[in-house]
């Protein structure tokens, strides 16, 4: 069996060998290590968020500021707008201020001539009124004047009245008397001939014709009577005081004869008229 040979270095360093490194500082080193990769893992993750962030923070800086200029050039552009609106609004209020002040003088000018046609118009109603009242007055007395020449005419017209005639037409009105045959002139619808014949062996001329008395009965009012015209003779024989005698000459209507009427039939004569329509020429009376 050998032994070692006892030397003193020798067996400090086999101690130190065998007892090695103590594993709480390995423990230290590895826990060290490990915070400072998580440290730096941190640090790193954090950088990269810190700087994500601030170039997220740029762009929207960016597009805020893009904002804000396009909203200062729309503020721009309003206020330009409003100042044009200003100098347009301005216009318009002195305008307005014109148009009023014309406005309130066309006002006056008004009230001013309705004040002379006020003034006119009551004068011209007062003349009127004046006016009237005169024609009033004399409308009056024409009233008067006119209603009693109306009951004149009522009075004269009932005496007034139209029978047939011996050819079956009717006449116009007849007179029964002087009276009436007045009234008829008056009237000057037809034209009027008066005649007072006596029997006679002669005829005698009344208005465009010629008559010939050669009968009258006074107690029965009747004659009969001889009318010469357009070179012809005709008989109206027994005709009665009152009764139209009719007959037509050349040229006049058949509606419009001529007309005889005897209003007074005395012993061996007659009185009474003849009526001829306005449009009838002369006729040749019988020689």
């Amino acid at each position: 069996m050998s032994t070692t040979p006892n030397v003193p270095g020798a067996h400090e360093s086999e101690r130190y060998e065998n007892a090695g490194t103590p594993r709480w500082i390995i423990a230290v080193l590895i826990v060290l290590v490990a915070a400072v990769v998580v440290v730096a893992y941190v640090g790193y993750s954090g950088q990269s968020k810190l700087e994500a962030g601030l170039a997220k923070a740029q762009d929207q800086n960016k597009l805020l500021t893009q904002q804000l200029d396009q909203a200062n050039a729309r503020l721009a552009e309003v206020k330009g707008h409003v100042d044009i609106t200003e100098q347009k609004l301005g216009m318009t209020q002195a305008d307005l201020a014109r148009a009023k002040s014309r406005a309130e003088e066309i006002r006056k000018e008004q009230v001013a001539a309705d004040q002379r046609q006020t003034a006119q118009l009551s004068q011209v109603k007062q003349e009127s009124e004046e006016k009237i009242g005169a024609v009033a007055t004399e409308v009056g007395g024409a009233k008067k004047d006119i209603a009693d020449t109306r009951t004149d005419l009522e009075a004269t017209k009932s005496k007034l009245e139209r029978a047939l005639g011996d050819m079956g037409v009717m006449s116009g009105l007849i007179a029964r008397n002087q009276g009436d045959l007045e009234e008829l002139k008056r009237r000057g619808e037809r034209n009027y001939f008066e005649f007072t014949l006596a029997k006679a062996k002669s005829a005698e001329r009344v208005g465009p014709i010629q008559l010939k008395l050669e009968k009258a009965d006074a107690k029965k009012q009747r004659y009969t009577m001889t009318v010469f015209a357009d070179d012809k003779s005709i008989e109206k024989k027994d005709k009665t005081a009152g009764e139209p005698v009719q007959f037509l000459l050349k040229g006049a209507a058949r509606s419009a004869p001529y007309e005889i009427v005897v209003f007074e039939v005395t012993k061996d004569k007659v009185t009474g008229y003849l009526s001829t329509p306005k449009e009838a020429a002369a006729a040749k009376p019988q020689s």
